[in-house]
């Protein structure tokens, strides 16, 4: 991570005759306004026959080889700071069972759609230890994986991790995803709540993120800094999450 976006290739499978233009063009003008936003250009692309529709983009970008932010290297003392909410999986589940009030989907869609180049940029200025996107392996599955391959132990205070408007409610009610059983089972028994909590409000931990934040390791010294700086360039939902310590047995996360 750290890089520069500089040039994309749409990615586009569509099933022949069922969409219309209107919506191959929408999809495509979306990514390019995204895309120009980010500071990049699209370079062209490919479309295949499918009969599920996907679409994505294939990224190059710039970095200094110095200055490459890896998904290791957090440090004991280290304070985690996340940029955005968590929660888009269980909200897009209930969406489509038509449970999720609609002033809560389009302010999540207004977070979801926000690029994470502003926290990028503020994050130049500081010593990022490590740092990872927080994607379809939820906060917990991502944080593992930071934490394991730092060889350190995450200690996570939940109540300070922003969450989806609406998220909470929807997971209380019963909604659910494919992946987040499969996340908690990613990380096992790696993974320890000191502080008892509902299931409902554990599964948030695991849900699968569309277009996540940054769970980012820095000097616990330059944290208080670093947050206002993001709140200041526009990134209103980064908290400081927690912190890193010394590996704890064979823990990877606390989650307090």
């Amino acid at each position: 991570m750290g890089a520069r976006p500089l040039t994309c290739l749409n990615l586009l499978a569509t099933p022949s005759g069922k969409l219309g233009p209107e919506i191959t063009q929408g999809i495509i003008e979306g990514a390019l306004s995204k895309i120009s936003e980010a500071g990049a250009v699209l370079a062209g692309g490919h479309t295949v026959d499918d009969n599920e529709p996907k679409f994505g983009l294939a990224v190059t970008g710039i970095v200094h080889p110095n200055k490459i932010w890896r998904n290791n290297g957090a440090k004991p003392g280290d304070a985690l700071i996340l940029t955005k909410p968590i929660g888009s999986g269980g909200l897009f589940n209930a969406n489509l069972r038509g449970w999720l009030p609609e002033s809560d989907l389009q302010a999540s869609m207004k977070i979801l759609s926000t690029l994470s180049r502003a926290a990028y940029e503020t994050f130049l200025r500081f010593e990022v230890h490590a740092a990872t996107d927080v994607t379809g392996f939820g906060l917990v599955g991502h944080g593992f994986e930071m934490a394991s391959g730092s060889h350190v132990t995450f200690d996570i205070q939940f109540d300070t991790i922003p969450i989806l408007p609406g998220s909470a409610a929807m997971y209380e009610k019963g909604i659910n995803t494919g992946s987040n059983a499969l996340n908690f089972q990613l990380v096992g028994e790696r993974l320890v709540f000191v502080n008892e909590r509902p299931f409902a409000k554990q599964q948030l931990l695991a849900d699968p993120m569309t277009n996540g934040g940054l769970l980012v390791s820095l000097p616990s010294s330059q944290a208080r800094g670093a947050l206002q700086q993001l709140h200041d360039a526009g990134v209103e939902h980064a908290r400081i999450i927690g912190e890193v310590t010394e590996k704890i047995d064979n823990l990877a996360l606390r989650i307090f």
